[in-house]
């Protein structure tokens, strides 16, 4: 994939692994359009990248989705990247009922529904266009599921399997589909579980995943992990369920 001369959309451009997407096309010469829930990151996203173009939108709402497919077809009638990359991470516990899954938002709808959605509306304005792309962000949660957040694990694990069977089918109309698959890496997801489990820290900015996945993507590397989750996707099913045993063992 040429990472210039592109026309990218990023959901969840404003922060995090998004926003370090944006900056990353940006720097290899191609237009990005981001969107995001809160209005306030985008004007700075805007601020510190003028030439960004922005939309506020929440992708839990049908009409968000649709919306901002008409925003971004008639603000730049060439996209040809979408970047599937807005995500929220709960830490939900079952042992309470429904009580907890209830409070707060959706994750299968902006985790899971979102993208294949978004996929499904723009697949026509991408075919038949010079380098186009979809590039989904999953997880190493995905392949090797935290028991404290399951929701988000399993949503995960949905793009992963949808990426799988897009690509696939999109290999027909000249559409490259990527998956990343990013390990713990320090932004503002689950700011919360985070709190709670003594200030988490990953030590690994964005930047630097962001990096690695650029180099991947200009490769045509269709799965790119860092670090351990690099080591997740060529894993056998019994090294991960060595790996959620490990993992969960203290839950």
């Amino acid at each position: 994939m040429r990472l210039g001369g592109n026309t990218v959309l990023i959901t969840g451009g404003s922060s995090g692994i998004g926003y370090a997407m944006a900056e990353a096309f940006l720097r290899a010469g191609s237009d990005v359009l981001v969107c995001a829930r809160r209005g306030d990151r985008l004007n700075r996203a805007r601020t510190a990248h003028p030439q960004l173009r922005v939309m506020a939108c929440d992708l839990a709402k049908p009409e968000d989705r649709v919306a901002l497919f008409e925003w971004a077809t008639k603000e730049a009638g060439n996209l040809n990247v979408l970047v599937n990359n807005a995500g929220i991470q709960r830490d939900v516990d079952f042992t309470r009922g429904i009580s907890e899954l209830q409070a707060g938002p959706n994750e299968i709808a902006i985790n899971l529904e979102a993208p294949v959605v978004l996929s499904g509306l723009f697949v026509p304005q991408l075919a038949g266009k010079d380098g186009a792309a979809i590039i989904n962000v999953s997880s190493g949660l995905g392949f090797v599921p935290a028991a404290k957040m399951p929701v988000y694990c399993a949503t995960k694990a949905g793009v992963h399997a949808f990426s799988m069977a897009l690509r696939h089918q999109l290999a027909r109309v000249g559409i490259k589909v990527f998956e990343v698959v990013p390990p713990a890496v320090d932004t503002e997801l689950n700011p919360e579980g985070r709190a709670a489990r003594g200030g988490f820290k990953a030590n690994l900015s964005a930047a630097t995943f962001v990096e690695a996945v650029m180099k991947g993507l200009e490769r045509d590397t269709y799965e790119i992990g860092y670090g351990m989750t690099e080591g997740m996707l060529k894993a056998s099913r019994a090294e991960l369920d060595d790996a959620f045993v490990r993992m969960n063992s203290r839950v």
